[in-house]
Formats: structure tokens, sequence, C-alpha cells
């Protein structure tokens, strides 16, 4: 009995392993950077992901753009997302 509660277990955590895999893999913040102008207005932060990039200003609003070209991506994003294809 204690054999299959491990296996129970260990079948559970692995299913959460997956989705935070998906999770991680999925957004866009792997890499940030911000901007804050001389006024608090033109404050500016930037995300880049595997899949896209994403600016966000000072207001709350994010305006996000999927890369049309693998080649527009860094080089240790580029080597990353050949692993997931």
């Amino acid at each position: 009995m204690a054999n299959a509660g491990l296996q129970l277990l260990g079948f559970a955590l692995a299913c959460i392993g997956w989705v935070g895999f998906i999770v991680a893999v999925a957004i866009p913040q792997w890499k940030m950077s911000s901007f804050a102008g001389d006024a608090i207005i033109t404050a500016q932060v930037t995300y880049e992901g595997l899949w896209m990039s994403c600016v966000m200003q000072s207001t709350g609003q994010m305006q996000c753009k999927s890369y049309d070209s693998l080649l527009k991506l860094g080089s240790k994003y580029k080597h990353n997302k050949f692993i997931f294809y």
C-alpha cells in the first residue's frame, strides 16, 4: 500500500512539474529591462521571452508582439527555442 501511495505522489509531482514547465516556457518574462525618463509618465518595462516581446507602459497597458522570424532572437534564446521544437 505504501508503494502505491509513493507512486501516486510521484505522478502528482510530475504533473505539477509539467504544468510549471509549460507556464515557464509560455510567459514572456525571461528577460526584463526598465526605463524611467525624467517624468514618471515615460516609464516603460520591456519583457522578452521565447515567443514574444512585450512593453508595459507606466499606465499599466501592455503591448505584446510575436517574433516574425527566428533571426530576431538573441543567440541564447535561439538555442533554448530549438529545444522545444
